[in-house]
């Protein structure tokens, strides 16, 4: 950050009293949480007889900042979330991932197109994030770790790390040049390339985590996979196993699955990597030489059928070599249970009383991420211990959301201010791209310059894939129409998201509703923004008066975006799938179809869905918030706000959901013999 700021600059804050007062409050709060004595911390306090010991945590990605560009959307996120979230616990996690050279895409939307995302890859500048080096205690120099590929010749890693609060996150790179140039670009970028690009991916993570640990001395108790990407490292692990202890495989398949946890967070089969057989033998003629390509293939053989294919399917070979398995949210582990019931048979069958039946951990969101300052600054000023037990539903029931200690005026304020604070945020963003040329004037309006801040604004941004159905509230575009460009009660959206470089029919969603937003005919009350990340996830999340969510049901796992606008005061519009189901209340936000009435195929389920949007927007929402005076407070409204935090924030928080990972799973595992 230093260097990207000009001397005078740093000079004029240098000498700025109020700036170096906040920049020395936030100096003291960092030092008092990182110097606070680890037994006076949740896990050591909760779990002494696990204190020491070490949980790794792999994964593909990791949300943790703007500035540590190595996450697409959900799973990174929630990855950076449940890091944090152990920081500030004290649970003992180290993680491994990758250091991408070019991320995850640029998204830009093409004029020259017609609204066709195009997907824009640059380097990062290392030296701009905040990482560092990890060194070889023998040489000194960067620490590189050797992976044995399909050839003669090793791939070589180099590990950087990063310090999330008292977590270290570990990360692996490829583009060294040490390396052969066609495996420098190997860790380029996230979830890019074809098939055998990811399997190579996958195996340098899970070998690679493994093969890290061993070179630094680190001795992992258990290991908590998240998704297939990483259960390679199950393999690695066997494979130590059986040469360092002198096991045989079954030995070590017992020993390594009493120490790990499989966490899936995806409900359709296409979300599952599987790989032909082929591949798996080209890459693993080294193991099978030792146990035979039967016993290997057998660990992720599976078929999904229904034209699906069969291959080497990463998630069983997780769970098969795991003793517990979760789901991300309740609906997500019945869809799971259906969807693998075969193999929980086997696995029944073969482990008897050492099975374990799948189970559930709702994802939660780091609070203190996402919830925005000024309502932070606001919960201070009624506790400022607030934030130590956010998890508990009485501190916001007793205390912080006391009608006569945090008023409706306080909510309908600071909300206003949230508001607006987006909305010069948009104007800004429009006047530099218009600045230096990115933008014409056609994107200016696209990207949400008309928009109104006093009109009802809903929020739908998260990835592009089709089941997420952005398109749904176009449906019946007349009665949309009448919706927005009503003269007294109008409505306008805001879009924003990624499809997948690979997928098409994503990238036409986009395309459909960035053409919606030129059409004058529904009055400039739709905009898509641009390059979803992060920064602009906050902003609208905290900004938006309602979050709009319409999957089609049970393909979303949890859907964590709608637990960050709850925690923000803004209720959710969504059909009752992933976290909505378990969190809608009747008084927190909307269903869409209710009553979840199930059509027979995905056209009249669609229609069904949109008559729901609409009816229930027209006749309930629409009314509802503007049933004020000029200038007064929308009080049956703030009511639907106040709920919306109350019911959210303590049970769907990242709080909640570490410890349920402690308790019901981390611990058990640690106190699993071998």
């Amino acid at each position: 950050m230093l260097r990207n700021i000009t001397e005078e600059r740093l000079i004029k804050r240098a000498n700025n009293k109020s700036f170096l007062e906040r920049y020395q409050n936030v100096i003291n709060q960092f030092k008092r949480e990182m110097g606070e004595n680890p037994d006076h911390l949740w896990w050591n306090q909760t779990h002494p007889a696990h204190s020491g010991k070490l949980i790794a945590y792999l994964s593909m990605e990791y949300g943790i900042h703007a500035s540590l560009p190595i996450y697409s959307g959900g799973l990174g996120v929630l990855s950076g979330d449940h890091l944090k979230e152990s920081s500030d616990l004290g649970v003992p996690i180290v993680a491994v991932g990758f250091l991408y050279q070019e991320g995850y895409f640029t998204q830009k939307i093409s004029s020259a197109r017609n609204g066709w995302q195009e997907e824009i890859y640059r380097e990062y500048d290392f030296n701009d994030m905040p990482i560092e080096p990890v060194l070889d205690e023998e040489t000194g120099k960067h620490l590189i770790i050797k992976i044995n590929f399909k050839t003669e010749i090793d791939v070589l890693v180099a590990v950087w790390q990063v310090k999330v609060g008292r977590i270290t996150l570990f990360l692996l790179d490829s583009n060294i040049e040490e390396n052969v140039p066609w495996y420098r670009d190997l860790t380029d970028r996230l979830y890019g390339g074809n098939t055998e690009l990811r399997l190579q991916q996958e195996l340098i993570l899970g070998f690679g985590a493994v093969r890290l640990f061993e070179k630094l001395g680190i001795k992992p108790s258990i290991y908590h996979l998240n998704e297939g990407h990483c259960s390679f490292s199950s393999i690695e692990r066997i494979r130590q196993c059986m040469k360092k202890e002198s096991l045989d495989f079954d030995q070590a398949l017992h020993k390594i699955r009493n120490k790990t946890l499989f966490t899936t967070h995806t409900p359709v089969p296409a979300g599952h990597d599987v790989f032909p057989f082929w591949m798996i033998e080209l890459y693993f003629k080294d193991i099978i030489e030792e146990i035979g390509s039967d016993v290997l293939f057998a660990l992720g053989s599976y078929d999904f059928g229904q034209g699906a294919g069969h291959g080497f399917n990463m998630t069983c070979l997780g769970m098969r070599t795991s003793l517990m398995y979760n789901g991300v949210s309740q609906l997500h582990k019945t869809v799971t249970e259906k969807m693998f019931f075969p193999l929980f048979n086997e696995l029944k069958k073969k482990y008897k009383e050492n099975f374990y039946q799948l189970t559930h951990i709702t994802n939660g969101t780091h609070v203190s991420s996402f919830v925005s300052g000024i309502i932070q600054e606001l919960f201070q000023l009624v506790n400022e211990d607030w934030l130590k037990t956010h998890d508990d539903p009485l501190t916001w029931q007793n205390q912080m959301l006391d009608r006569y200690v945090i008023t409706d005026y306080h909510i309908w304020e600071y909300h206003l201010r949230a508001k607006e604070r987006m909305f010069n945020r948009l104007r800004e963003r429009s006047r530099e791209n218009l600045r230096q040329g990115s933008w014409d004037t056609t994107m200016i309006i696209v990207n949400g310059a008309l928009l109104d801040p006093d009109v009802l604004t809903i929020g739908f941004a998260r990835r592009f894939a089709t089941y997420k159905r952005a398109n749904l509230i176009f449906s019946d575009i007349q009665r949309l129409k009448r919706i927005v460009n009503d003269p007294y009660r109008p409505v306008q959206f805001i879009f924003s998201g990624k499809a997948h470089p690979a997928d098409d029919s994503g990238k036409l969603l986009i395309q459909q509703i960035v053409n919606y937003a030129k059409n004058p005919e529904l009055g400039y009350r739709i905009a898509f923004l641009e390059n979803y990340d992060l920064v602009l996830a906050k902003m609208l999340l905290q900004g938006c008066d309602i979050w709009l969510n319409n999957p089609l049901r049970l393909n979303e796992a949890s859907g964590t975006s709608g637990i960050k606008a709850s925690m923000n005061f803004i209720p959710n519009f969504s059909i009752l799938d992933g976290w909505w189901a378990e969190g809608f209340t009747g008084t927190n936000g909307w269903a869409i179809n209710p009553e979840n009435k199930q059509e027979p195929n995905r056209e009249a389920q669609d229609w069904l869905d949109a008559k729901s949007f609409y009816d229930i927007l027209e006749n309930e929402i629409v009314p509802m918030y503007y049933d004020r005076e000029p200038g007064a407070i929308p009080f049956k409204w703030v009511n639907v706000m106040r709920q919306a935090l109350l019911t959210t924030l303590p049970k769907f928080s990242a709080r909640r959901m570490v410890k349920d990972y402690a308790n019901q799973l981390y611990v058990n595992l640690l106190e699993k013999e071998n």
